[in-house]
């Protein structure tokens, strides 16, 4: 028999209702929401972010997805651009420059428009 490209694991209860809340609106599945969480996890660790940093960083990005919205590309392609983007550098320093540019504003007490 073939190996699984899967791996099941025990997750606890509350975790796993939380991750169907949060897939429902982004049309995830639950393993889905729970691979996304890990991403940004890992995303997180590797860039040395704070947490509040990452979030902005996401939410310029998701305003900016908004704003232009393109072709859904399938999730393999997204994750290798994803993977790519971390194993050279250019994600954690595309994420510090989000993070510094929406600080600014901020460090100054302007407000950022919203959408």
């Amino acid at each position: 028999m073939p190996a699984s490209a899967f791996a099941s694991v025990k997750l606890p209860t509350p975790l796993v209702e939380q991750a169907r809340r949060a897939a429902q609106p982004m049309r995830r599945s639950i393993a889905s929401q729970i691979e996304y969480w890990a991403t940004l996890g890992q995303i997180v660790e590797h860039t040395g972010l704070s947490v509040q940093e990452a979030r902005a960083a996401i939410e310029a990005h998701e305003r900016r997805q908004a704003e232009a919205p393109t072709e859904p590309a399938s999730v393999e392609a997204l994750t290798a651009r994803l993977l790519a983007a971390q194993a050279s550098g250019t994600l954690a320093q595309r994420v510090r420059t989000l993070v510094n540019e929406n600080r600014a504003p901020a460090d100054s007490g302007a407000l950022l428009p919203t959408a």
